[in-house]
């Protein structure tokens, strides 16, 4: 039977209802290189997305987190929950996170649809989920649970994708669809993560991102990835080490030419470049977002027109 989403987590979706990031701009992962830079500066992008397993403990990350939320819109973004996971949610690893979002009051806070440990055993990777009923369900209740103890809908995001499981029962779209439906969360929409999978699986990118419901998409990453040879076939790698590949762009271009403009983050956790580096791509992100909000602006205003 379908869980019912509580009175919590039955929200809006729309990108109005997206506090802290609206009118919707294009933000950077918060990274340690970065913290002095970022201190010291003018504020140089739209928002900040920071990890939250980093800034659960005191010291000078919790202190620079502290700070830089009085000037920059924040998005939390877990690696650590296991969502995914067979067994149950490390509820103390949730009463942290619960504390940090308390504390910094966040625009959005998502997590992976993935796995990486089980009781007591944590792996350093976000490993596979099989697209099955089983799976589905068991992700549901721990969104379920997480959506309780925080008080708020979450956003959970698509995984970059090496191997597909023969019992797989729906495709990945639909699998994730219909885990907003059951919970009531939204969809952290990677469209990196999506032509990763769609080069190393074989299927079509496109057509995945033109199935997904637009307003389930809340915010959107975008990345570098890198190619490796295994003996003989390409590995598109999600490494997150470079700028955004020119063919994700485009995947970006028409997704947002469909559902409109939503608040999207550079992400770069490998090679880390200079401030400006980053800065400089999430620019791009910008012009795309500032090119389709003057559009459905001008077509507001000739609507009202001809009224």
């Amino acid at each position: 039977m379908d869980s019912v989403p509580s009175a919590v987590t039955a929200i809006s979706r729309r990108p109005d209802a997206i506090a802290g990031l609206e009118p919707a701009s294009a933000g950077i992962g918060l990274r340690h290189p970065h913290h002095r830079a970022l201190l010291e500066g003018e504020r140089c992008t739209g928002w900040l997305e920071a990890h939250a397993e980093n800034y659960m403990s005191g010291g000078w990350s919790r202190h620079v987190l502290d700070r830089l939320r009085e000037t920059y819109p924040i998005s939390l973004h877990g690696v650590g929950l296991s969502l995914g996971g067979a067994g149950r949610l490390d509820t103390d690893h949730l009463e942290r996170l619960r504390r940090l979002v308390k504390r910094v009051e966040p625009a959005l806070v998502s997590e992976h649809v993935a796995w990486t440990g089980l009781e007591g055993l944590y792996l350093n990777d976000l490993l596979p989920l099989p697209w099955t009923e089983e799976a589905l369900a068991n992700l549901v209740m721990h969104i379920d649970q997480t959506q309780s103890a925080l008080g708020r809908p979450i956003l959970i995001e698509n995984p970059s994708s090496y191997l597909a499981f023969r019992h797989a029962e729906m495709s990945e779209g639909e699998f994730l669809i219909e885990a907003c439906r059951r919970s009531g969360c939204g969809l952290l929409l990677d469209v990196n993560n999506v032509y990763v999978s769609a080069r190393n699986l074989g299927f079509d990118a496109a057509a995945y991102l033109q199935a997904i419901p637009g307003p389930l998409v809340s915010e959107i990453h975008l990345a570098g990835h890198s190619r490796r040879d295994v003996e003989g076939i390409e590995l598109r790698i999600d490494d997150h080490g470079s700028i955004v590949d020119p063919a994700v762009w485009a995947l970006y271009r028409a997704t947002i030419a469909r559902i409109g403009p939503r608040p999207t983050l550079i992400e770069w956790d490998s090679e880390i470049p200079s401030l400006t580096v980053l800065v400089e791509e999430s620019a791009k992100a910008d012009a795309i977002l500032s090119e389709f909000r003057q559009q459905s602006s001008a077509e507001g205003t000739g609507c009202h027109a001809a009224e």
